[in-house]
């Protein structure tokens, strides 16, 4: 067998993994589409080893950890995939991110338009506080 058909095999399956990560709103399809990646490589790592005659197997071996590692990869990215629908009630990655860039946009430390805004308020309150105890001085009399 020739080592064309393996490997065009793969790069289909990367490019179609590759497509389903930058395409997808859904998690849980793009962790899918992170595992047809990794199937991939897996694929052309197989191939490879057994092109190459390798006395070790080296390449099978590598495929043995990296279906390791993504047996691990989805077992996590499901449990902060379940935590964040909990909290969220959606798994839209891009709402996912929107509310986090407005977040991160709200409570940012050290902004300097932040603190220009934070300081005018903190001088318009203490120019309406005698007035406003002078109002209310004025309603229990």
């Amino acid at each position: 067998m020739h080592l064309a058909y393996p490997a065009v095999l793969a790069v289909l399956l990367f490019c179609i993994g590759l497509y389903g990560v930058l395409a997808r709103r859904n998690v849980i399809l793009v962790l899918m589409s992170v595992e047809l990646m990794l199937n991939a490589v897996n694929l052309n790592l197989v191939a490879f080893d057994v092109w190459l005659r390798d006395a070790l197997h080296a390449g099978q071996a590598l495929t043995l950890f990296t279906i390791a590692i993504a047996a691990a990869e989805i077992g996590i990215g499901l449990a902060i995939v379940l935590a964040v629908y909990r909290n969220r009630g959606s798994s839209d990655v891009d709402r996912l991110r929107d509310t986090a860039e407005t977040a991160e946009a709200e409570t940012l430390p050290g902004d300097p338009d932040a603190d220009a805004d934070a300081a005018q308020d903190t001088t318009a309150d203490q120019a309406t506080a005698p007035a406003g105890k002078a109002k209310k001085a004025e309603a229990t009399a």
